[in-house]
Order: structure tokens, then sequence, then C-alpha cells
């Protein structure tokens, strides 16, 4: 009889077929999607970058960068971005899209002459912007749209030779700004203002024209002072009598000229003083939020601008108050004054009392004495008689 051979799987066992090997293959797929999908969450970041997953630090300081890293390899909740030390020169204009979390950007050291409008608008957690040692030349008024957060900004070590009107209006929770080392020449008044916040100001190592255009941004300087600001020296270079002299020291008087030209201008408006002759905003114009109207005188040209938006050549008139710190040290001067001309007064009056009074008392003894003057008189003439009528 013929033996039984048995397979080799076993007895009774089935021989193991290829679609075993096909079912197990997909499973072990799966497992490795799974395992992919999960690392990048805890290990996402962008080369050649390094991530502080601790203090959600994000460092890409002095990498030799000329672009942006993948910024949307990002850690999530990242707060603070170093790209300092680079060789950016240019950034587009949704570099930092969808970087809500952020709350520090340091752009400083690199080559970056040209920012995009808008270009920080989706930072809206951003506190603390560094633009240091840049090739800034020019800024678009609408560069830091959507940052109303922003508390410190560095512009320091630019080539900028002025500050656009409208360029710091939404930066209203600012309390710390550098514009040192420019080519500052001058600053309107009107740009900073909306710096309700403001504590801190550098604006040194500017080449300063101490004139007629600096006259206005004086008297903001000493109102925030007045409030417990502080501002860096301001040395002038023109004209040549003021040279090295800080403005804040030089006497509001020696700007009264000014006020001269502006009525020989015949104006002392924004737009007469700078010679162009440039018309207000009307009513109907819009700050560069687009949402507060700024009140204004009207007039029939300005009202057909499209989509009530200010023409781009018209200027807004400001309010301007007064100097508090001139007025109030004017207040001081003329109560001292008038202080020392009352004192002055009561003395001469009670001098003149007291003169009256020995005056009077004097007349009245001289009055008492002339009759016993008289009689002594013609006591002396009887005796001399006597004498006379003896001696014959």
């Amino acid at each position: 009889m013929p033996l039984h051979t048995h397979p080799p799987g076993g007895i009774g066992l089935p021989p193991p077929s290829s679609s075993t090997h096909h079912l197990t293959r997909p499973v072990f797929l799966c497992v490795l999607c799974m395992l992919a999908t999960l690392l990048p969450d805890a290990s996402s970041c962008p080369p050649p970058c390094l991530c502080d997953s601790d203090r959600l630090v994000v460092d890409c300081g002095g990498r030799g960068l000329s672009s942006l890293p993948p910024l949307h390899l990002l850690p999530p909740g990242s707060r603070s971005l170093l790209l300092a030390n680079n060789k950016l020169a240019s950034l587009g204009a949704s570099a930092f899209a969808n970087l809500s979390s952020l709350e520090k950007l340091d752009l400083s050291n690199n080559y970056l002459d040209n920012l995009p409008a808008g270009l920080f608008r989706d930072m809206s957690n951003l506190t603390r912007l560094t633009l240091h040692n840049n090739s800034l030349t020019v800024m678009d008024r609408d560069l830091f749209q959507g940052i109303g957060g922003l508390q410190s900004l560095d512009l320091s070590l630019n080539g900028l030779s002025s500050v656009p009107l409208g360029l710091l209006d939404e930066l209203q929770s600012l309390r710390w700004l550098s514009l040192a080392g420019n080519r500052l020449h001058g600053l309107e008044r009107a740009a900073f203002e909306p710096l309700a916040n403001l504590q801190h100001l550098e604006l040194g190592h500017n080449p300063w024209e101490c004139d007629c255009n600096l006259r206005d941004f004086k008297h903001w300087m000493e109102w925030l002072l007045y409030r417990g600001g502080k501002v860096d020296a301001v040395e002038c270079t023109l004209p040549k009598d003021l040279r090295g002299r800080d403005i804040r020291g030089v006497p509001v008087e020696m700007f009264n000229y000014c006020l001269q030209l502006e009525d020989e201008n015949g104006g002392g408006g924004e737009g007469s003083r700078s010679g162009q002759g440039v018309p207000p905003c009307s009513k109907n114009a819009l700050n560069p939020s687009g949402a507060t109207p700024i009140t204004d005188n009207t007039d029939d040209s300005s009202s057909n601008t499209r989509g009530g938006e200010a023409p781009s050549e018209c200027v807004r008139a400001r309010y301007r108050p007064v100097s508090v710190r001139r007025a109030i040290g004017t207040v001081v001067i003329a109560g001292v004054v008038c202080g020392i001309v009352c004192i002055m007064m009561v003395a001469a009056a009670a001098y003149g009392c007291i003169y009256a009074s020995l005056m009077a008392k004097y007349q009245r003894e001289l009055k008492k004495r002339q009759p016993l003057m008289g009689d002594g008189d013609g006591e002396g003439d009887d005796r001399e008689d006597k004498q006379i009528s003896s001696v014959a």
C-alpha cells in the first residue's frame, strides 16, 4: 500500500497560500502611515532652523539664508521667530501668512530694502518687531496694518529720510520706538500724535535741521516729556548757530519767525508751510484702517473720491494742542511776577499810611508848641526892659 503523505504545513492544516501575504502588507502600510502622521506634529521644524519646544522659539538666525525657510513647518503655537544675521533682501506680500501665534519677529541685520504693504497683516498677536540695521529707505503707510497690539518697534540703523503720515496710526499700543541712526532731517507732528501710549523714543544720530519744519514736532516732544516719556538727545546739524545743540534746550522764541513766514505764505497749514499748496482731506476721507472718518473742512472736489477714500495728495489737518509744558511755565512766571507786584503795592501802601500818620502827629505837636513859644518871647522882652532901666 502506498504511504499517505501529509502536507508540509502539518496534519489537518491547509498549505499556506499567497493571499495571506497580500493581506498583511496593507496592514503594515497602514501602521506606517499612522506613525508618519504622528511624527511631524512632534518634531516639525523648518530646516535649517533650531526649534525650542519648551520656549516655543524658532531660531533661524545666522544661517546665511537668502530666502525664508518653509514657515509652514513651524511648530504649532510658536511665539518667537528669529531671522537675524542673514542675507534676506526681499519678502513676499504673503511671507508671514497664517502666523497669528507669533509674538516676536526679529529681522535685524539683513539687506531688506523694501517691504510690501500689509506684510504683517496676519500677525495679530505680534508685540515686538525688530528691523534694526537693514537698508530701508522708504516705508509704505500700510506696512504695519493689522498689528495694533505692537508694543516695541525698532527701525534704527536704516536709511529712512521721512516717516510718512499714517504709518503709525494703528500702533496706539506702542510703548517703545527707535528711529536712531537714520537720515531724518525733520518729522511731522501729525505722524506721531496717534502714539498715545508711547513711553520711550530714540532719535539720536540723525542729521536734524532745527528749522520751522521741526517746530511742531518739538512741541510734541515737550508734551511727551511732560507726561513722563523719555526722548534721547536730538542734536541739530543745521543751522550753524544751533549745530551741536539739543533741540529740547532751544528756546521756543527762536521759532517765532516761523509765524511770520506762515503769514507771508498766506496761511498756517501744513500745505502752506511746505510750500506745496496741498489741499486738506475731506471729512469723508478715511484713515488707513478704513473705519474712522477724519473730520475736516469739506470741498466739492474732495467729495468726488471713490469709495470714501482720501486722495493721496491731500494732507490731514489734525488738532494741535498748545504745548502744555510751555503753558505751565508761562502761568508760573506770570504768577510770580503778579505776586511780586502785589507785594510791592502792599509795601507801598503801608509805607504811605505810616508816613501820613507820622506827618499828622508832627503837625499836631507843632501846633501845640507855637503858643508856648510866643509867651516866652514876651517875657524875654520885659526882662530886657527892666535891665535897661536899672542901668540908667
